[in-house]
């Protein structure tokens, strides 16, 4: 029989990066190998925090879109999107999806049952919807945690309230405790997560498309395409450009590296601080320092196998609380990856046990002009290597999913194949 699947996400495609990028391609595997799959997720709007034409018309109303023959149906939900998120509006996006997706459910309910309800964390009260879909439905419910949003909330400072951070853990203990299967995407967040909840933690890492993304060798071809010689060393950081992220840490770097006049600097991405970090940049007189819109999808492979060294940064505090997303593309491209992360750390522990990438200290200025340093003088093929197996051995997006089938599906949920 067909099996039928329910996601309650927040985020969910065409977004092109975090958490929506990999909804969206994990329901469109699911689709292609024989499941019928509801969405029920809000209009998109991240990394650019407005909603992206053309769902800005519909913005304030619920809409549904139907695909693949019937396959995949998205229910498309209001909720409220600051321009400026910070850690109180941050809160209101997510309590407003949540309201509107939990009307959507109650709608839903009376229609043929789901055999299997995800939610996907942030926001991690989602999993109350899928507790109720539970109960009342018999569904079986799979919560998935892509980052730990109340730890990262509290060691951030974006909530300072004891009580309301203890509030908080006690709803997601209750969530926990009635998901059938609980997973997460780096050992280190599956440790904490197995200090909350006495069952297994399952491990689904983000994948890549090791077949959209692979290794280029006209480096320098590459580089005169995006307006730079053949000879620059392009050091890129690519993703989402926010506040609590510390990339001001790159501009001090260029400043520190301004007798290199071979060291470009590429900013690429969006978010609501990327005007400010312009602005700093302008003020900080920084020519070798360049600024990038989101780059198109059928020439973002090309667009990575440009750099030379991929920034990875990170706050010392989230290298447990979240797995940058960013890092498995890196990978797959076998790009050097110069990675922001403490020892102890999962992040940390990861890189270091494949040798695929340079690690330094988080928050340390002088560490990250080291290792910018170290990562242009040469002698990092061993490191690139091994970043483009690892990809190709763990994060290749059949074999992550086809993992999920086997736990999720045949073996905890006993249901029939196709």
């Amino acid at each position: 029989m067909s099996k039928r699947v329910l996601l309650i996400g927040g985020n969910f495609s065409p977004e092109p990066t975090g958490i929506g990028k990999y909804n969206g391609e994990m329901i469109n595997w699911l689709v292609e190998n024989g499941y019928q799959c509801t969405v029920i997720t809000s209009y998109p709007y991240y990394p650019q925090w407005e909603v992206q034409k053309p769902y800005d018309r519909s913005k304030r109303w619920y809409k549904k879109e139907v695909s693949h023959n019937g396959k995949l149906k998205v229910h498309r939900c209001p909720q409220y999107v600051p321009a400026q998120p910070t850690g109180k509006k941050r809160i209101l996006l997510d309590l407003s999806f949540s309201v509107s997706a939990f009307f959507k459910l109650l709608q839903l309910l009376p229609s043929k049952k789901h055999d299997i309800v995800i939610t996907v964390a942030p926001s991690f009260q989602l999993g109350l919807l899928a507790v109720l879909y539970k109960k009342l439905r018999g569904a079986q419910f799979l919560y998935h945690i892509q980052d730990l949003q109340i730890e990262a909330a509290r060691d951030l400072e974006m909530i300072r309230s004891p009580r309301l951070i203890n509030m908080l853990f006690g709803l997601e203990k209750f969530i926990l405790k009635r998901a059938d299967v609980v997973s997460s995407i780096s050992d280190g967040m599956m440790q904490r997560i197995g200090q909350k909840i006495p069952k297994p933690v399952q491990f689904f890492p983000n994948w890549v498309d090791t077949s959209l993304f692979f290794p280029v060798d006209e480096k320098e071809n590459l580089k005169q395409e995006y307006g730079f010689s053949a000879a620059d060393k392009v050091i890129l950081y690519s993703g989402a450009i926010g506040e609590k992220q510390g990339l001001e840490s790159i501009l001090h770097t260029a400043k520190a590296m301004r007798n290199r006049p071979d060291l470009r600097f590429v900013i690429c991405g969006s978010g609501p601080y990327k005007s400010k970090l312009e602005a700093l940049a302008a003020e900080m007189e920084l020519e070798n320092v360049v600024f990038y819109p989101i780059q198109p999808f059928e020439r973002f492979n090309r667009f990575l196998n440009m750099a030379d060294v991929h920034l990875v940064i990170q706050k010392a505090g989230a290298s447990d609380l979240v797995m940058p997303s960013k890092l498995s593309t890196i990978l797959a491209v076998g790009g050097l990856a110069l990675v922001t992360a403490n020892p102890g750390s999962g992040l940390h522990a990861l890189v270091d046990k494949y040798q695929m990438g340079i690690l330094v200290k988080a928050e340390d200025q002088q560490a990250l002009n080291e290792g910018v340093a170290l990562a242009v003088g040469g002698g990092n093929a061993g490191i690139t290597s091994n970043a483009r197996a690892y990809a190709a051995e763990h994060l290749a997006i059949s074999g992550v999913m086809g993992r999920f089938e086997e736990i999720v599906v045949h073996r905890n949920l006993n249901l029939k194949t196709c």
